[in-house]
């Protein structure tokens, strides 16, 4: 006969039935993933890590060579164009080909006088001195390096005359920028400027047009280290062969008459073979 006791045991029973489920379903679950954080671990002491360094800095361009790589061949200050870098103007499409087309033009035309030149002149005076000897209209002032060409009516150079252009010109003036390529009054007095009292005796003329009295003038006391060879450039400007055979042929006096001239180089060519 069931009883409070029966009741009890059946209470129990029950319970350890549910408890043996629970452990079972508990043993049977998967496992849980991994934690997906990771730890960052300081690096080993043997690791030296190099600090960031700035790259070096390039020295800063000097002027000079800032204007020698921007600065133009050409440039027109207003009055006229003119050559900044004589040396690439000549290798520039600005430059005028030889004239080879007139016989004293391609003869001054050879690089051989340049380089005797330049022996005898600063450089970039040589250089002006051979460009305007070998070419038949185009002109470079050896002065202000102004670029022309022979017949152009160019702008007066001084200060109330900027804007001002001589329409008439002096004859003296045109044979001068042919002879020299020196193209005004102005820059002829600068390159005379060691003669004063040759200047109204030297301009325009060439060597056989000028008296005795100034070539002893031109002769005279002045180096022209100062003027950058222009003083020596308007003396060789006016020889039929710009003194060059005076520097190459030393002993032979090209004044004299020409028996005189073949006896003198005769000697010249024996002497310089024995």
């Amino acid at each position: 006969m069931p009883g409070p006791c029966n009741s009890k045991k059946k209470k129990k029973a029950i319970a350890k039935k549910n408890k043996k489920k629970t452990s079972a379903i508990q043993a049977t679950a998967p496992p849980e993933p991994p934690s997906l954080v990771h730890e960052v671990e300081p690096p080993p002491s043997d690791i030296v890590c190099v600090a960031h360094e700035p790259p070096p800095k390039s020295p800063a361009p000097h002027v000079q060579e800032l204007h020698e790589e921007v600065l133009p061949i050409i440039h027109d200050p207003g009055n006229g164009p003119r050559v900044r870098d004589v040396r690439g103007f000549l290798t520039s499409f600005f430059a005028q080909p030889p004239s080879l087309e007139d016989p004293l033009c391609a003869e001054f035309s050879q690089e051989e006088v340049l380089q005797m030149l330049c022996t005898t002149l600063p450089e970039e005076t040589a250089i002006v001195l051979w460009y305007n000897k070998s070419r038949a209209t185009s002109r470079i002032c050896p002065s202000c390096r102004r670029l022309y060409r022979l017949g152009d009516i160019l702008p007066d150079l001084t200060d109330d005359g900027e804007n001002r252009i001589n329409e008439t010109r002096s004859p003296l003036l045109a044979r001068e920028q042919e002879i020299s390529g020196l193209c005004s009054p102005v820059c002829f007095i600068v390159a005379s400027f060691e003669y004063p009292s040759a200047i109204k005796t030297t301009w325009g003329r060439t060597a056989d047009e000028i008296d005795d009295f100034t070539w002893d003038l031109l002769n005279g006391p002045g180096d022209g280290q100062g003027d950058k060879g222009l003083s020596l450039l308007l003396k060789m400007a006016r020889l039929p062969d710009l003194g060059l055979g005076q520097l190459c042929l030393p002993d032979i006096d090209f004044d004299a008459e020409p028996e005189d001239q073949i006896h003198c180089r005769e000697n010249y060519e024996r002497d310089k073979f024995s």
